[in-house]
């Protein structure tokens, strides 16, 4: 679903950033306190497919247009709010909490993953000269 989310059509997308490791390991972790919420988020999306897909054995196989008709079917939910959420977070946070991979999402917004910042050439901070 993140891959819907974050498609690789224009370019590199949820797949390429590993945004479901930076998920897997935000529930080890960090954001422990909302596995339940996932559980019962993706109940209820397995359950929503069911009744959609009768024919389907997952989310993953499905076809790429009824991944989206599933998406939005449940595209109101506080679920897929914060599966929403945690994809951006994955997508475009810090590589060291495990998304992000080889800094795609930086590299398409043009951020610049520097420590620190250096004044451009010709700055000064004193007083007047």
């Amino acid at each position: 679903m993140v891959s819907q989310i974050l498609p690789s059509t224009d370019g590199p997308g949820a797949h390429e950033a590993g945004v479901v490791y930076f998920i897997d390991r935000a529930l080890a972790t960090f954001d422990a306190d909302l596995r339940e919420n996932y559980r019962a988020g993706m109940a209820a999306v397995q359950q929503k497919r069911q009744a959609m897909f009768p024919d389907s054995a997952g989310i993953a196989t499905l076809t790429n247009q009824r991944q989206i008709q599933l998406i939005q079917a449940i595209e109101s939910t506080d679920f897929f709010e914060l599966l929403r959420t945690h994809t951006l977070y994955g997508f475009l946070g810090n590589p060291s909490y495990g998304g992000n991979r080889d800094r795609i999402g930086w590299k398409l917004i043009g951020f610049e993953d520097r420590m620190a910042y250096q004044p451009p050439f010709g700055y000064y901070d004193g007083g007047e000269q």
